[in-house]
């Protein structure tokens, strides 16, 4: 098999899917701050164990990155303080900024499977992106 799937991939994609699914029970559940909190740390927990400590904390840090650490960082004090819909907007803000480098990979990660790529690509074709 050319790419095994390792324990530590596993349990970092399971923290992230964790952090995923309990921000959204946040959302739904009327911006529960606890919800939040707990799908806020799944998911920085699990991006460090799939990217490794020592890049996760070069992502942070680059000065590049710092617009994208200010505003994530920013957002995640709000909602411990109890403001969770400006802490989303900021969070969202910062997941973007900090993570705008990897979305071509995703797009062509999601171009291989089947119902979700073609749809992808469909909407690619009819928005005029490049393939």
């Amino acid at each position: 098999m050319p790419y095994e799937i390792t324990e530590q991939t596993k349990v970092g994609a399971g923290l992230i899917g964790f952090g995923i699914l309990f921000s959204f029970l946040g959302i739904i559940l009327f911006f529960d701050r606890g919800l939040l909190a707990l799908g806020n740390i799944f998911c920085l927990t699990g991006a460090a164990i799939l990217l490794g400590w020592y890049s996760t904390l070069q992502l942070f840090t680059s000065r590049r990155n710092y617009k994208g650490t200010a505003s994530f960082l920013l957002g995640l004090f709000f909602i411990f303080v109890r403001w969770p819909i400006v802490g989303i907007i900021l969070e969202l803000y910062g997941c973007f900024v900090l993570f705008g480098g990897f979305w071509s990979s995703v797009k062509v990660f999601l171009y291989h499977i089947p119902v979700i790529g073609w749809v992808i690509m469909l909407l690619d074709h009819m928005l005029g992106g490049s393939n």
